[in-house]
């Protein structure tokens, strides 16, 4: 009997730094079977203070590398890179449908979830001045009422390791205090560092508010998305366990990206630090 072996293909997930490990551990939770290969662009990091041009190119030269790693999917798991570069990275991979942002499933959820109520958004300076999260939720329930407040400090506060402490709770308090997010019924979290500090933002607003993680969302459109393609790997051989195991890039090595991916990963990750800008 035959057996045609089919090649791993990983699912390529990239984000400036430590954020989108949020995003990778939702995936492989959900998705157990699949291997992934992450890229943290930490030289670059925060992209938040980045202009829209200098995002699209570290976006496209991180998505062809993914491509060269023969990845099948590729995640945006930035939400200033989704909404400055996305559209950039659909044309220069040519990969269509298989190019998933962070942004849209997020906006589905709220929409389908919080039809007609105050919904905030925190989230880079680049993000927010994109108005890309009100301007696809009123495409989509015009009646809603979007409020967004740039929170420029939480990203690299995170990146550094300063959370669920005091400092960061402080940090945060004060831009949660803003009136701009008053009697809001549901915040998104438009970074996916933020799900790092979900529990310090649930502190302060108790159950009064749904705070909304795009990690899981976009895992559960991952999934669906895979199966629509007929591209979910369901091998669960001891062989393919092996050979599944996933690898981790950054363009600049750091310390707090080590000690945050033991936590999402219960175990030590090795991180291979790779330039994709030298020739």
């Amino acid at each position: 009997m035959n057996h045609t072996f089919k090649p791993i293909q990983p699912i390529g997930i990239f984000d400036s730094g430590i954020g989108g490990l949020t995003v990778a551990r939702a995936i492989t939770k959900l998705l157990p079977n699949e291997q992934i290969i992450y890229f943290g662009d930490t030289a670059h990091m925060p992209y938040g203070e980045k202009s829209a041009e200098a995002i699209k190119h570290y976006a496209i030269k991180i998505a062809e590398f993914l491509k060269f790693k023969n990845c099948k999917m590729i995640v945006i798991a930035c939400n200033t890179a989704s909404a400055a570069a996305y559209k950039a990275v659909v044309k220069s991979t040519g990969m269509k449908d298989l190019i998933v942002n962070v942004i849209d499933p997020a906006v589905s959820y709220v929409v389908k979830n919080h039809y007609r109520q105050r919904v905030g958004v925190i989230a880079t300076k680049r993000t927010i001045s994109s108005n890309v999260y009100a301007k696809r939720i009123e495409a989509l329930d015009p009646v809603s009422d979007v409020v967004q407040l740039a929170t420029p400090l939480l990203a690299p506060m995170i990146e550094e390791g300063f959370y669920n402490n005091k400092i960061s709770q402080t940090i945060i308090n004060s831009y949660l205090s803003k009136s701009k997010l008053s009697k809001i019924d549901a915040l998104i979290l438009g970074c996916t560092h933020y799900p790092l500090i979900k529990d310090e933002i649930q502190n302060f607003y108790g159950k009064a508010v749904d705070i909304v993680d795009s990690s899981e969302i976009v895992a559960q459109y991952v999934k669906e998305v895979l199966e629509k393609n007929d591209l979910l790997n369901e091998n669960k051989s001891k062989l393919f366990s092996l050979a599944k195991k996933s690898q981790f890039f950054v363009s600049d090595y750091t310390q707090s990206f080590e000690e945050t991916s033991k936590i999402f990963f219960d175990e030590k990750v090795k991180l291979k630090q790779f330039n994709i800008w030298e020739d």
